[in-house]
C-alpha cells in the first residue's frame, strides 16, 4: 500500500441537480465551502499562464488575425464546408451532415451497427456532450470509455464536465483519490503519479479492444480535409488510430480555410486555454490507413452537426459562432469563479455558455436565466482570443426575454418605478430623499452600513453589508457649494468697494 502524508477521510463528492431550477443550483454551488477553492487556484494558474503566453507574441495581432480568419469562415461556411468534403472523400473518408442532435445520434449508432462495434474510446468532445451521444450508444449496450484524464474522473463519477478545458477543475485530490478508490480498486494514496498509472492501466486495455474511437475536432481544414484534434495526453492520437473504425464529431463552424490558417487558430487556442505555445500532441487526420501506413483507422467518418448553428447565424448571434472553445472567458469570469461550471446546467458554462446555450437546442433548465447571471465587467471580451462582444451578446438576450414578455412582475414593477422616478428632476430628487431617510432609519442614524435590508435588497446584505444613502444628495451639496462660494465672492467684492471708497 502506498504510503500517504494526510490522513485518509471519507469525502461526500459535489453533486448537483442538474434538473433542478437555476437558483437552486447557483445556491448548491455557492454553499460547496470547497468549489470556489479548487475552481479559484485552478483558474487563476490558466489565466497567468494565458498573459504570459500571449505576452511572447504580439497577442492583439494575434487575437485580430484569428477573428478576421474566422469571420471569413462563416461568410463563406457552407463553401469551405463542400470543399472540405470533397477533400476529405477524395481521400476516403466519409462525411455525415447532421442536422440536429437526434441525427448526429442515429448517424453514429447506425455505423457501430453495420461494423459490430462492441465497445467505445472517446477523446474529449465539448461536441458530443452536447448531443449526449455517450447515453445514447450506452442505450444500445455499447459501452463507452473516455479517455482524457478529467473526463475519465468525473465518468466514473457519473458527472458532466464543468469547465470546457479543465472538465474535472470542481474537484480536489481527496474526491479523486476516492473515486479511484472505489471505481478502481486503488490503493488509498494521494500520490498523483500513482493514481495516473491506476487510471492509465485501466484505459490501455480499453484501448486494445475497442472497436470504435471517437472525438471532437479543434478545428477542420478545408483544403486539405484533415481533422485536427489537441490533446496533452496521447489520448487522443490513441483513440484515432488504434480502433478500425473512426468518427470525428464537429461542429459546422469549426472549419478553417487553409492549413495556414489552422496554425494560426493552433496558436490562439493553446496560448488563450493552457497557457501553453503548443499542445503535446497535435493529431491530424484525413483519411483512412493507407496500404502504406503502419497504422490508422480502416474507416474514417465526419459528422457535420449544425444543431442550431445556423438559426444562431441567421438571427444575429453568429459572433458566438467565432469561439475556438478555450476557455478563457470562464477563467476571468467572476460569476464562474463563484458558482463554478455545473450550476450553469448546461455543456457550455461562463460567459460563452450563457451566450449559446439559450441559443442551441439543449433543453436546459432555466436557460433564459443564463445571459442574467453576468456582471457585464467586460473581462471575457478582453480574454477571447478572437474577440467576442460577449457583454453585448448578453445584453441582447436579455432584451429578447424582456421583448418575449419573460421579465418577473416584481423586476417588471421596479423598472416602471425608476422609469418613473428619472422622468423629471422634482421625482428624482423626492425619490433619493425618500430612499436617504429609509436608509438611515435602518441604521438607527447612527452611521454604518446596513447588515440586513428587505427583499430584494436582501440578497445583497445576506452576504455583505450595503452603504446608506448619503444623508445629503450631491445635488444639495453643490448647491451649498455654490451658494457658499457666490457668498464669498459677494464679501470680496464689498470689502473691495469699501476699500476703495475710503482711498478716494
Amino acid at each position: 500500500m502506498a504510503k500517504t502524508t494526510k490522513q485518509h477521510q471519507p469525502v461526500t463528492n459535489y453533486s448537483i441537480d442538474f434538473y433542478a431550477p437555476f437558483d437552486q443550483r447557483v445556491e448548491r454551488s455557492l454553499n460547496d465551502k470547497y468549489l470556489r477553492t479548487a475552481v479559484g487556484r485552478t483558474v487563476d494558474k490558466m489565466s497567468d499562464g494565458r498573459m504570459a503566453k500571449m505576452g511572447e507574441v504580439d497577442g492583439e495581432l494575434l487575437r485580430t488575425q484569428t477573428r478576421q480568419m474566422k469571420e471569413y469562415v462563416l461568410r463563406n461556411l457552407p463553401q469551405l464546408l463542400e470543399s472540405f468534403e470533397e477533400n476529405l472523400t477524395a481521400n476516403g473518408g466519409h462525411v455525415h451532415w447532421a442536422r440536429d442532435a437526434a441525427e448526429a445520434n442515429a448517424i453514429i449508432q447506425q455505423l457501430a451497427r453495420e461494423n459490430k462495434v462492441k465497445t467505445v474510446v472517446k477523446s474529449k468532445s465539448m461536441a458530443t456532450e452536447e448531443i449526449h451521444l455517450n447515453q445514447a450508444l450506452e442505450a444500445m449496450g455499447i459501452p463507452v470509455v473516455e479517455t482524457d484524464l478529467g473526463e475519465y474522473i468525473i465518468q466514473l463519477d457519473n458527472e458532466p464536465p464543468s469547465h470546457i478545458v479543465m472538465p474535472v477543475i470542481h474537484k480536489r485530490l481527496e474526491e479523486i483519490s476516492q473515486i479511484f478508490q472505489d471505481k478502481l480498486d486503488m490503493p488509498p494514496t494521494f500520490d498523483p503519479a500513482i493514481m495516473c498509472s491506476a487510471a492509465r492501466h485501466k484505459m490501455r486495455a480499453d484501448f486494445m479492444q475497442a472497436d470504435m474511437g471517437i472525438s471532437g475536432c479543434n478545428f477542420a481544414i478545408a483544403e486539405t480535409g484533415t481533422v485536427c484534434i489537441c490533446t496533452n495526453e496521447g489520448n487522443g492520437r490513441l483513440t484515432s488510430t488504434m480502433p478500425r473504425l473512426y468518427v470525428a464529431v464537429m461542429g459546422i463552424e469549426k472549419i478553417v480555410p487553409t492549413i495556414e490558417d489552422a496554425f494560426l487558430q493552433y496558436q490562439a487556442l493553446c496560448r488563450s486555454a493552457t497557457g501553453q505555445r503548443m499542445t503535446v500532441y497535435m493529431s491530424m487526420t484525413n483519411g483512412p490507413r493507407k496500404a502504406h501506413d503502419i497504422d490508422g483507422p480502416e474507416e474514417f467518418h465526419v459528422v457535420l452537426i449544425d444543431n442550431g448553428r445556423s438559426k444562431m447565424l441567421a438571427d444575429g448571434y453568429g459572433e458566438a459562432l467565432l469561439c475556438i472553445r478555450c476557455g478563457a472567458c470562464l477563467n476571468v469570469c467572476p460569476v464562474y469563479r463563484e458558482i463554478g461550471g455545473h450550476a450553469y446546467g448546461s455543456t457550455y458554462s461562463g460567459p460563452i455558455g450563457a451566450v449559446i446555450s439559450p441559443l442551441l437546442p439543449m433543453h436546459v433548465t432555466d436557460a433564459g436565466k443564463l445571459p442574467h447571471a453576468s456582471t457585464l465587467c467586460g473581462a471575457c471580451k478582453d480574454a477571447c482570443p478572437v474577440k467576442i462582444d460577449l457583454p453585448k451578446l448578453l445584453l441582447d438576450l436579455r432584451a429578447d426575454d424582456v421583448a418575449a414578455g419573460n421579465t418577473p412582475f416584481f423586476e417588471k414593477q421596479a423598472i416602471k418605478g425608476f422609469v418613473n422616478a428619472m422622468s423629471s428632476r422634482k421625482k428624482y430628487e423626492q425619490a433619493g430623499k425618500m430612499a436617504s431617510i429609509a436608509s438611515q432609519m435602518m441604521t438607527g442614524f447612527g452611521g454604518g452600513n446596513l447588515r440586513f435590508a428587505p427583499p430584494p435588497l436582501s440578497g445583497w446584505t445576506e452576504s455583505r453589508t450595503l452603504p446608506p444613502f448619503a444623508k445629503r444628495s450631491f445635488r444639495e451639496q453643490w448647491k451649498e457649494r455654490v451658494k457658499a462660494r457666490h457668498a464669498q465672492a459677494a464679501r470680496k467684492l464689498s470689502a473691495h468697494n469699501l476699500t476703495k471708497g475710503g482711498s478716494d
